[in-house]
Protein backbone atom coordinates (compact mmCIF):
# COMPACT_ATOMS: atom_id res chain seq x y z
CA UNK A 1 0.00 0.00 0.00
CA UNK A 2 2.62 2.60 0.86
CA UNK A 3 4.45 1.72 -2.41
CA UNK A 4 1.15 2.17 -4.28
CA UNK A 5 0.69 5.76 -2.25
CA UNK A 6 3.96 6.62 -3.33
CA UNK A 7 3.33 5.96 -7.17
CA UNK A 8 0.28 8.09 -6.85
CA UNK A 9 2.17 11.08 -5.22
CA UNK A 10 4.80 11.14 -7.89
CA UNK A 11 2.54 10.70 -10.83
CA UNK A 12 0.45 13.30 -9.50
CA UNK A 13 3.54 15.66 -8.77
CA UNK A 14 4.87 14.54 -12.52
CA UNK A 15 1.43 15.53 -13.80
CA UNK A 16 1.14 19.07 -12.26
CA UNK A 17 4.71 20.05 -13.37
CA UNK A 18 4.29 18.69 -16.38
CA UNK A 19 1.25 21.17 -17.05
CA UNK A 20 3.07 24.12 -15.65
CA UNK A 21 6.04 24.62 -17.82
CA UNK A 22 4.23 24.46 -21.25
CA UNK A 23 1.01 26.19 -20.33
CA UNK A 24 3.19 29.21 -18.84
CA UNK A 25 5.01 29.16 -21.98
CA UNK A 26 2.10 28.87 -24.50
CA UNK A 27 0.08 31.49 -22.72
CA UNK A 28 2.63 33.89 -22.59
CA UNK A 29 2.95 34.44 -25.79
CA UNK A 30 -0.84 35.22 -26.09
CA UNK A 31 -0.01 38.48 -23.28
CA UNK A 32 3.20 39.49 -25.71
CA UNK A 33 1.19 42.66 -27.34
CA UNK A 34 -0.27 43.85 -23.77
CA UNK A 35 3.49 43.17 -22.10
CA UNK A 36 4.73 45.20 -24.92
CA UNK A 37 2.31 48.02 -24.52
CA UNK A 38 2.52 48.78 -20.98
CA UNK A 39 6.45 48.55 -20.70
CA UNK A 40 7.07 50.12 -24.64
CA UNK A 41 9.14 47.38 -25.55
CA UNK A 42 10.60 47.10 -29.06
CA UNK A 43 10.06 44.40 -31.32
CA UNK A 44 13.77 42.46 -30.61
CA UNK A 45 13.33 42.91 -26.58
CA UNK A 46 9.68 41.56 -26.83
CA UNK A 47 11.25 38.71 -28.55
CA UNK A 48 13.16 38.02 -25.60
CA UNK A 49 10.42 37.25 -23.57
CA UNK A 50 9.63 33.73 -24.42
CA UNK A 51 13.29 33.55 -25.77
CA UNK A 52 14.98 33.94 -22.21
CA UNK A 53 13.17 31.35 -20.94
CA UNK A 54 14.04 28.74 -23.73
CA UNK A 55 17.28 29.86 -23.71
CA UNK A 56 17.91 29.36 -20.08
CA UNK A 57 16.06 26.16 -19.42
CA UNK A 58 17.88 24.39 -22.71
CA UNK A 59 21.36 25.59 -20.73
CA UNK A 60 20.84 24.18 -18.05
CA UNK A 61 18.71 21.01 -18.13
CA UNK A 62 21.57 18.55 -18.44
CA UNK A 63 23.97 19.64 -15.62
CA UNK A 64 20.78 19.87 -13.46
CA UNK A 65 20.10 16.30 -15.24
CA UNK A 66 23.49 15.43 -13.88
CA UNK A 67 23.10 17.26 -10.09
CA UNK A 68 19.98 15.50 -10.13
CA UNK A 69 21.83 11.95 -10.06
CA UNK A 70 24.59 13.09 -7.77
CA UNK A 71 22.64 14.86 -4.95
CA UNK A 72 19.12 13.33 -5.62
CA UNK A 73 16.42 13.69 -7.66
CA UNK A 74 13.57 15.00 -5.17
CA UNK A 75 16.14 17.35 -3.46
CA UNK A 76 16.87 19.62 -6.91
CA UNK A 77 13.39 19.07 -8.12
CA UNK A 78 12.05 20.53 -5.13
CA UNK A 79 14.17 23.22 -5.40
CA UNK A 80 13.11 23.67 -8.69
CA UNK A 81 9.47 23.93 -8.04
CA UNK A 82 10.20 26.30 -5.49
CA UNK A 83 12.37 28.57 -7.83
CA UNK A 84 9.85 28.46 -10.76
CA UNK A 85 6.68 29.42 -8.21
CA UNK A 86 8.90 32.21 -6.76
CA UNK A 87 10.14 33.92 -10.37
CA UNK A 88 6.52 33.49 -11.38
CA UNK A 89 5.36 35.92 -8.66
CA UNK A 90 8.33 38.09 -9.35
CA UNK A 91 7.35 38.28 -12.94
CA UNK A 92 3.50 39.10 -12.45
CA UNK A 93 5.06 41.90 -9.90
CA UNK A 94 7.36 43.14 -12.47
CA UNK A 95 8.05 46.75 -12.48
CA UNK A 96 10.23 46.94 -15.84
CA UNK A 97 11.30 45.21 -18.82
CA UNK A 98 14.63 44.22 -17.49
CA UNK A 99 13.51 42.89 -14.29
CA UNK A 100 10.53 41.13 -16.38
CA UNK A 101 13.22 39.76 -18.63
CA UNK A 102 15.27 38.42 -15.53
CA UNK A 103 12.68 36.38 -13.88
CA UNK A 104 11.84 34.73 -17.12
CA UNK A 105 15.82 33.81 -17.22
CA UNK A 106 14.87 32.31 -13.65
CA UNK A 107 11.76 30.84 -14.28
CA UNK A 108 13.75 28.54 -16.79
CA UNK A 109 16.44 28.00 -14.83
CA UNK A 110 13.51 26.26 -12.67
CA UNK A 111 12.00 24.71 -15.33
CA UNK A 112 15.32 23.05 -15.95
CA UNK A 113 15.24 21.63 -12.77
CA UNK A 114 11.65 20.66 -13.16
CA UNK A 115 12.47 18.97 -16.47
CA UNK A 116 15.25 17.50 -16.06
CA UNK A 117 14.10 15.45 -12.40
CA UNK A 118 10.56 14.65 -12.91
CA UNK A 119 10.59 12.29 -15.57
CA UNK A 120 13.53 10.42 -13.75
CA UNK A 121 11.82 10.30 -10.40
CA UNK A 122 8.91 8.81 -12.17
CA UNK A 123 10.93 6.45 -13.50
CA UNK A 124 12.88 5.21 -10.85
CA UNK A 125 9.58 4.43 -8.85
CA UNK A 126 7.55 3.16 -11.83
CA UNK A 127 8.66 -0.32 -13.14
CA UNK A 128 9.29 -1.38 -16.78
CA UNK A 129 5.39 -2.91 -17.07
CA UNK A 130 4.05 0.56 -15.78
CA UNK A 131 6.46 2.71 -17.03
CA UNK A 132 5.05 3.92 -20.50
CA UNK A 133 0.85 4.20 -19.27
CA UNK A 134 2.82 6.84 -16.21
CA UNK A 135 4.71 8.55 -18.96
CA UNK A 136 1.90 8.67 -21.46
CA UNK A 137 -0.49 10.53 -18.55
CA UNK A 138 2.41 12.99 -18.04
CA UNK A 139 2.50 13.81 -21.75
CA UNK A 140 -0.87 14.56 -21.56
CA UNK A 141 -0.40 16.68 -19.63
CA UNK A 142 2.41 18.47 -21.37
CA UNK A 143 -0.48 18.60 -24.42
CA UNK A 144 -3.21 20.04 -21.75
CA UNK A 145 -0.72 22.57 -20.90
CA UNK A 146 -0.16 23.27 -24.76
CA UNK A 147 -3.79 23.32 -25.66
CA UNK A 148 -5.08 25.62 -23.11
CA UNK A 149 -2.35 28.11 -22.72
CA UNK A 150 -3.49 30.27 -25.27
CA UNK A 151 -7.27 30.37 -24.76
CA UNK A 152 -6.71 30.58 -20.93
CA UNK A 153 -4.07 33.13 -21.10
CA UNK A 154 -6.40 35.47 -23.43
CA UNK A 155 -9.48 35.05 -21.16
CA UNK A 156 -7.16 36.19 -18.67
CA UNK A 157 -4.95 38.84 -20.26
CA UNK A 158 -8.39 40.02 -21.48
CA UNK A 159 -10.10 40.53 -17.97
CA UNK A 160 -7.58 40.64 -15.82
CA UNK A 161 -4.32 41.35 -17.48
CA UNK A 162 -1.10 39.77 -18.58
CA UNK A 163 0.19 39.26 -15.27
CA UNK A 164 -2.90 37.09 -14.14
CA UNK A 165 -1.03 34.13 -16.15
CA UNK A 166 1.82 34.19 -14.04
CA UNK A 167 -0.08 34.50 -10.75
CA UNK A 168 -2.39 31.46 -11.36
CA UNK A 169 0.21 29.13 -11.95
CA UNK A 170 1.50 29.76 -8.23
CA UNK A 171 -1.53 27.85 -6.38
CA UNK A 172 -0.25 24.57 -8.28
CA UNK A 173 3.67 25.37 -7.80
CA UNK A 174 2.27 25.49 -3.74
CA UNK A 175 0.42 21.90 -4.29
CA UNK A 176 3.52 20.60 -5.90
CA UNK A 177 5.74 21.59 -3.04
CA UNK A 178 3.86 20.37 -0.56
CA UNK A 179 2.98 16.88 -2.66
CA UNK A 180 6.91 16.69 -3.25
CA UNK A 181 8.07 17.49 0.31
CA UNK A 182 5.46 15.57 2.10
CA UNK A 183 4.59 12.65 0.06
CA UNK A 184 7.47 11.82 -1.20
CA UNK A 185 9.02 9.61 0.72
CA UNK A 186 13.12 8.64 -0.03
CA UNK A 187 15.61 9.86 -2.11
CA UNK A 188 17.01 8.80 -5.44
CA UNK A 189 20.52 9.38 -6.08
CA UNK A 190 22.07 6.73 -7.77
CA UNK A 191 25.40 8.59 -8.67
CA UNK A 192 25.77 10.14 -5.54
CA UNK A 193 29.75 9.79 -4.49
CA UNK A 194 30.51 11.10 -8.32
CA UNK A 195 31.98 14.90 -8.52
CA UNK A 196 30.22 17.45 -10.27
CA UNK A 197 32.01 17.80 -13.86
CA UNK A 198 31.75 22.07 -13.36
CA UNK A 199 33.69 22.97 -16.52
CA UNK A 200 31.83 20.55 -18.71
CA UNK A 201 28.85 21.91 -17.15
CA UNK A 202 29.82 25.33 -18.47
CA UNK A 203 30.86 23.99 -21.76
CA UNK A 204 27.94 22.88 -22.23
CA UNK A 205 25.65 25.31 -21.56
CA UNK A 206 27.72 28.02 -23.64
CA UNK A 207 27.48 25.65 -26.75
CA UNK A 208 23.50 25.38 -26.49
CA UNK A 209 23.47 28.70 -25.66
CA UNK A 210 25.22 29.68 -29.10
CA UNK A 211 23.78 27.09 -31.34
CA UNK A 212 19.90 27.62 -29.50
CA UNK A 213 20.69 31.75 -30.78
CA UNK A 214 22.20 30.56 -33.97
CA UNK A 215 18.50 29.12 -34.97
CA UNK A 216 16.72 31.90 -33.26
CA UNK A 217 18.15 34.49 -35.73
CA UNK A 218 18.24 32.52 -39.14
CA UNK A 219 18.89 33.52 -41.52
CA UNK A 220 21.21 36.52 -40.53
CA UNK A 221 24.70 36.40 -41.21
CA UNK A 222 25.27 36.04 -36.85
CA UNK A 223 23.35 32.96 -37.42
CA UNK A 224 26.18 31.91 -38.91
CA UNK A 225 28.80 32.52 -36.69
CA UNK A 226 26.58 31.66 -33.46
CA UNK A 227 26.07 28.26 -34.94
CA UNK A 228 29.85 27.87 -36.14
CA UNK A 229 30.94 28.73 -32.79
CA UNK A 230 28.52 26.77 -30.96
CA UNK A 231 29.28 23.34 -32.85
CA UNK A 232 32.91 24.35 -32.06
CA UNK A 233 32.54 24.60 -28.11
CA UNK A 234 30.52 20.84 -28.68
CA UNK A 235 33.51 19.75 -30.26
CA UNK A 236 35.81 20.68 -27.13
CA UNK A 237 33.28 19.97 -24.99
CA UNK A 238 33.10 15.99 -26.38
CA UNK A 239 36.95 15.98 -26.10
CA UNK A 240 36.89 17.44 -22.77
CA UNK A 241 34.28 14.75 -21.54
CA UNK A 242 36.43 11.95 -22.95
CA UNK A 243 39.36 13.34 -20.22
CA UNK A 244 37.38 13.57 -17.25
CA UNK A 245 36.76 10.62 -14.70
CA UNK A 246 32.86 12.14 -13.67
CA UNK A 247 31.77 14.02 -16.86
CA UNK A 248 28.47 15.88 -17.06
CA UNK A 249 27.33 13.46 -19.90
CA UNK A 250 28.82 9.82 -20.12
CA UNK A 251 29.08 9.89 -23.99
CA UNK A 252 29.18 5.78 -23.48
CA UNK A 253 25.37 6.46 -23.59
CA UNK A 254 25.86 7.76 -26.59
CA UNK A 255 28.34 5.77 -28.52
CA UNK A 256 27.70 2.22 -26.64
CA UNK A 257 23.85 2.63 -26.22
CA UNK A 258 21.87 1.84 -29.20
CA UNK A 259 18.61 2.66 -28.42
CA UNK A 260 19.27 5.54 -26.55
CA UNK A 261 21.05 7.38 -29.11
CA UNK A 262 18.46 6.74 -31.95
CA UNK A 263 15.82 7.30 -29.83
CA UNK A 264 16.81 10.77 -28.29
CA UNK A 265 17.87 11.27 -32.92
CA UNK A 266 14.14 10.24 -33.32
CA UNK A 267 13.27 12.54 -30.83
CA UNK A 268 15.07 15.48 -32.03
CA UNK A 269 14.21 14.75 -35.78
CA UNK A 270 10.26 14.45 -34.56
CA UNK A 271 10.23 17.60 -32.90
CA UNK A 272 12.47 19.73 -35.72
CA UNK A 273 9.55 18.54 -37.63
CA UNK A 274 6.13 19.22 -36.36
CA UNK A 275 6.90 22.28 -33.58
CA UNK A 276 6.35 24.99 -36.66
CA UNK A 277 3.62 23.59 -38.34
CA UNK A 278 0.89 24.85 -35.76
CA UNK A 279 3.00 28.65 -36.10
CA UNK A 280 2.51 27.93 -40.27
CA UNK A 281 -0.88 26.51 -40.23
CA UNK A 282 -2.20 29.68 -37.43
CA UNK A 283 -0.76 32.19 -40.36
CA UNK A 284 -2.47 30.44 -43.26
CA UNK A 285 -5.40 30.47 -41.60
CA UNK A 286 -5.42 33.93 -41.08
CA UNK A 287 -4.10 35.46 -43.90
CA UNK A 288 -5.22 32.52 -46.43
CA UNK A 289 -8.97 31.91 -44.86
CA UNK A 290 -9.18 35.57 -43.13
CA UNK A 291 -10.12 33.61 -39.91
CA UNK A 292 -9.57 35.90 -36.72
CA UNK A 293 -7.02 34.63 -33.98
CA UNK A 294 -9.66 33.28 -31.91
CA UNK A 295 -11.56 31.26 -34.42
CA UNK A 296 -7.94 30.00 -35.92
CA UNK A 297 -6.39 28.77 -31.96
CA UNK A 298 -10.44 26.79 -32.29
CA UNK A 299 -9.36 24.95 -35.52
CA UNK A 300 -5.85 24.59 -34.02
CA UNK A 301 -6.74 22.48 -30.89
CA UNK A 302 -7.60 19.51 -32.94
CA UNK A 303 -4.35 18.20 -33.17
CA UNK A 304 -3.41 18.75 -28.90
CA UNK A 305 -7.06 17.35 -28.54
CA UNK A 306 -6.14 14.21 -30.35
CA UNK A 307 -2.35 13.83 -28.37
CA UNK A 308 -3.92 14.25 -25.07
CA UNK A 309 -6.47 11.55 -25.73
CA UNK A 310 -4.30 9.06 -26.90
CA UNK A 311 -1.13 9.90 -25.17
CA UNK A 312 -1.94 7.24 -22.36
CA UNK A 313 -3.18 4.51 -24.73
CA UNK A 314 -0.01 4.54 -26.73
CA UNK A 315 1.84 4.55 -23.46
CA UNK A 316 0.38 0.98 -22.05
CA UNK A 317 1.08 -0.24 -25.35
CA UNK A 318 4.67 0.60 -24.87
CA UNK A 319 4.36 -1.45 -21.97
CA UNK A 320 3.22 -4.61 -23.86
CA UNK A 321 4.85 -4.05 -27.57
CA UNK A 322 8.66 -2.92 -28.35
CA UNK A 323 8.45 1.03 -28.03
CA UNK A 324 10.36 1.21 -31.49
CA UNK A 325 7.41 -0.51 -33.51
CA UNK A 326 4.78 2.18 -31.86
CA UNK A 327 6.67 5.39 -32.10
CA UNK A 328 7.62 4.07 -35.80
CA UNK A 329 4.14 3.46 -36.44
CA UNK A 330 3.77 7.30 -34.92
CA UNK A 331 6.23 9.11 -36.84
CA UNK A 332 4.99 7.55 -40.07
CA UNK A 333 1.54 8.56 -40.00
CA UNK A 334 2.87 12.32 -38.76
CA UNK A 335 4.93 11.94 -41.91
CA UNK A 336 1.72 11.17 -44.20
CA UNK A 337 0.19 14.07 -42.42
CA UNK A 338 3.25 16.65 -43.01
CA UNK A 339 3.19 15.05 -46.72
CA UNK A 340 -0.71 16.08 -46.80
CA UNK A 341 -0.32 19.53 -46.01
CA UNK A 342 2.07 20.15 -49.44
CA UNK A 343 -1.40 20.26 -50.70
CA UNK A 344 -3.22 23.16 -49.36
CA UNK A 345 -3.85 25.74 -51.89
CA UNK A 346 -6.36 28.76 -51.50
CA UNK A 347 -9.47 26.77 -51.65
CA UNK A 348 -8.53 24.05 -49.16
CA UNK A 349 -11.87 23.21 -46.97
CA UNK A 350 -11.37 23.17 -43.48
CA UNK A 351 -12.26 19.75 -42.81
CA UNK A 352 -9.36 18.92 -44.94
CA UNK A 353 -7.00 20.72 -42.40
CA UNK A 354 -8.60 19.56 -39.13
CA UNK A 355 -8.47 15.76 -40.97
CA UNK A 356 -4.73 16.15 -41.19
CA UNK A 357 -4.51 17.67 -37.89
CA UNK A 358 -6.12 14.69 -36.79
CA UNK A 359 -3.59 12.30 -37.73
CA UNK A 360 -0.24 14.45 -36.90
CA UNK A 361 -2.30 14.40 -33.64
CA UNK A 362 -1.94 10.75 -33.57
CA UNK A 363 1.16 10.08 -34.89
CA UNK A 364 3.19 12.64 -32.71
CA UNK A 365 1.03 10.57 -29.63
CA UNK A 366 2.29 7.53 -30.90
CA UNK A 367 5.72 8.55 -31.14
CA UNK A 368 6.21 10.00 -28.08
CA UNK A 369 5.16 8.72 -25.16
CA UNK A 370 6.83 4.74 -26.03
CA UNK A 371 9.89 6.73 -27.68
CA UNK A 372 10.45 8.56 -23.97
CA UNK A 373 9.78 4.80 -22.48
CA UNK A 374 12.32 3.73 -24.83
CA UNK A 375 15.13 6.36 -23.04
CA UNK A 376 14.70 6.16 -20.24
CA UNK A 377 14.30 2.60 -19.92
CA UNK A 378 17.73 1.96 -21.86
CA UNK A 379 20.01 3.61 -19.60
CA UNK A 380 20.93 2.16 -16.00
CA UNK A 381 19.15 4.16 -12.74
CA UNK A 382 22.16 5.84 -12.07
CA UNK A 383 21.68 8.13 -15.51
CA UNK A 384 17.86 8.66 -15.06
CA UNK A 385 18.64 12.35 -14.27
CA UNK A 386 21.11 12.63 -17.01
CA UNK A 387 18.52 10.98 -19.84
CA UNK A 388 15.55 13.02 -18.58
CA UNK A 389 17.38 15.80 -19.64
CA UNK A 390 18.47 14.73 -22.71
CA UNK A 391 14.74 14.23 -23.44
CA UNK A 392 14.11 17.99 -22.49
CA UNK A 393 17.24 19.32 -24.93
CA UNK A 394 16.13 17.20 -27.61
CA UNK A 395 12.78 18.65 -27.66
CA UNK A 396 13.83 22.33 -26.81
CA UNK A 397 16.71 22.10 -29.81
CA UNK A 398 13.98 20.61 -32.09
CA UNK A 399 11.74 23.30 -31.63
CA UNK A 400 14.33 25.77 -31.68
CA UNK A 401 15.71 24.17 -35.28
CA UNK A 402 12.10 23.80 -36.77
CA UNK A 403 11.55 27.79 -36.11
CA UNK A 404 14.83 28.44 -37.33
CA UNK A 405 13.91 26.44 -41.17
CA UNK A 406 10.89 27.90 -41.16
CA UNK A 407 12.16 31.41 -41.17
CA UNK A 408 14.79 30.51 -43.14
CA UNK A 409 12.33 29.36 -45.49
CA UNK A 410 9.82 32.38 -45.25
CA UNK A 411 13.16 34.59 -45.66
CA UNK A 412 14.14 32.61 -48.97
CA UNK A 413 10.98 32.59 -50.54
CA UNK A 414 9.61 36.23 -49.29
CA UNK A 415 11.98 38.38 -48.25
CA UNK A 416 11.75 41.02 -45.13
CA UNK A 417 8.72 42.10 -46.42
CA UNK A 418 5.15 41.89 -44.39
CA UNK A 419 2.72 39.21 -45.53
CA UNK A 420 -0.03 40.97 -47.38
CA UNK A 421 -2.45 40.05 -50.24
CA UNK A 422 -0.15 40.34 -52.97
CA UNK A 423 2.65 37.97 -51.36
CA UNK A 424 0.04 34.91 -50.64
CA UNK A 425 0.74 32.82 -53.52
CA UNK A 426 4.39 33.19 -52.20
CA UNK A 427 3.98 32.90 -48.90
CA UNK A 428 1.69 29.57 -50.01
CA UNK A 429 4.13 28.16 -51.28
CA UNK A 430 7.02 28.72 -48.86
CA UNK A 431 4.84 26.92 -46.46
CA UNK A 432 4.38 23.87 -49.08
CA UNK A 433 8.49 23.92 -49.11
CA UNK A 434 8.68 23.80 -45.53
CA UNK A 435 6.20 20.63 -44.86
CA UNK A 436 8.30 19.07 -47.77
CA UNK A 437 11.19 19.76 -46.14
CA UNK A 438 9.86 18.85 -42.69
CA UNK A 439 7.73 15.54 -44.19
CA UNK A 440 11.57 14.30 -45.43
CA UNK A 441 12.55 15.10 -42.12
CA UNK A 442 10.15 12.52 -40.43
CA UNK A 443 11.24 9.74 -43.36
CA UNK A 444 14.74 9.67 -42.13
CA UNK A 445 13.06 9.56 -38.58
CA UNK A 446 11.69 6.79 -39.31
CA UNK A 447 14.00 5.15 -40.37
CA UNK A 448 16.72 6.39 -37.17
CA UNK A 449 13.40 4.85 -35.00
CA UNK A 450 13.49 0.98 -36.33
CA UNK A 451 17.33 1.19 -36.51
CA UNK A 452 17.50 1.66 -32.74
CA UNK A 453 17.06 -2.18 -31.99
CA UNK A 454 14.78 -4.61 -29.31
CA UNK A 455 14.51 -2.72 -25.69
CA UNK A 456 15.57 -4.96 -22.99
CA UNK A 457 12.89 -5.18 -20.20
CA UNK A 458 14.72 -7.01 -18.03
Amino acid sequence: MENANLKRSVLIVATVSSFLTPFVGSSTNVALPSIQSEFHLDAIVLAWVPTAYLLSCAVFLVPFGKMADLYGRKKIFIYGIWIFTISSLVTAASLTGTMLLMARVIQGMGSAMIFATSLAILTSVFPSQERGKAIGITVTAVYIGLSTGPFVGGVLTHHFTWRAIFVVTIPLGIMAIYLSTWKLVGEWAEAKGETLDVVGSILYGVAILFVMYGFSVLPSINSLWALLLGLALFGLFIYWERKVPSPVVNLDLFSGNRTFALSSLAALINYSATFAVTFMLSLYLQYIKGYSPQSSGVVLMAQPIVMAMVSPLAGIISDRVQPRKIASFGMAMTAIGLFSLTFLEFSTSITFIVAVLVLLGFGFALFSSPNMNAIMSSVDRKFYGIASGTVGSMRLLGNMLSMGIATLVFSLHIGPVQITPQYYAVFLESMKTAFTIFAVLCVLGIFASLARGKLDRT
